[in-house]
């Protein structure tokens, strides 16, 4: 007997049986093996979105201070302050611009909430709806509520506003103002009036006279169209969307010569 031939076939019966078991071990059914790393790409996965939420919560969160306390987009619904604004554009309104004992000045493109102004009862509407519509607009991606308005202040407190005079201008304070400002081959206004801005308020209208709904639309009502200061939310200092009409809104000097009100008037 070649005993030696025996333990050759037994060594290669021995390899090919170890080699079976490890291929059995690490073949397409040997899950556990393969288990461990795939636990571990799907956790990496969780954390990554979880992370990347918590991300953008937290500069959600920091925009909506951000719009509340300092700087808010505000989106131009109409065309009422064409050409200085265009529908769709978005302006920032500098919320910090009469914050510190500053006052709107004749001339300030102002945004305003028109509560017991220019609206004598707001829209009721859906709690939750009303939240989310409020966060999109504080952002800048929808409309604003519908209490709010952008104008051009034209009277502060004291000031007489009188339209028209013989060469169809406003006047403040018995100075006639050149509107540059105002849409070309509108009047200044086709409705006339002759008002005393009482202290504490604002005159405000539109720069497309024709197409604005402002002041001059609220004389017979409570108030008579007059703005209280108090309810100015901001004053409208740039343009930033689109990026072609990137700029600053245009300051005027269009009542540079009107003088102060007469002393002890208050309308």
């Amino acid at each position: 007997m070649d005993t030696e031939a025996q333990h050759t076939e037994r060594d290669r019966s021995s390899e090919t049986e170890e080699r079976s078991r490890s291929a059995r071990v690490s073949g397409p059914d040997a899950g556990p093996s393969t288990e461990p790393e795939d636990d571990r790409h799907e956790a990496a996965a969780v954390w990554s979105w979880r992370r990347t939420g918590a991300v953008g919560g937290v500069c959600v969160v920091f925009l909506l201070l951000l719009s509340h306390f300092v700087m808010q987009p505000f989106l131009i619904p109409s065309g009422s302050m064409e050409p200085t604004l265009q529908v769709g554009d978005r302006i920032l309104v500098n919320k910090l611009a009469y914050r510190f004992g500053d006052q709107p000045r004749r001339g300030d493109v102002v945004v305003f909430d028109g509560t017991g102004s220019f609206l004598q009862e707001p829209a009721e509407q859906n709690p939750v709806t009303g939240l989310l519509r409020g966060a999109a607009a504080s952002l800048g991606l929808a409309e604003p509520a519908e209490t709010d308005f952008v104008k051009r202040v034209v009277g502060v407190g004291g000031d007489r506003v009188v339209c028209c005079d013989g060469n169809g201008r406003l006047t403040v304070n018995g100075v006639p103002v050149e509107e540059r400002y105002v849409l070309l081959g509108d009047a200044a206004s086709k409705v006339p009036f002759d008002i005393v801005v009482p202290q504490g308020t604002l005159w405000v209208m539109g720069d497309h006279r024709s197409q604005s709904s402002d002041s001059r639309d609220h004389l017979g009502q409570p108030g008579g169209g007059m703005v209280p200061v108090e309810q100015v939310v901001g004053r409208a200092d740039w343009i930033a969307w689109p990026f072609g009409r990137w700029s600053v809104v245009p300051a005027t000097g269009a009542f540079d010569a009107v003088p102060a009100p007469a002393a002890g008037r208050h309308g």
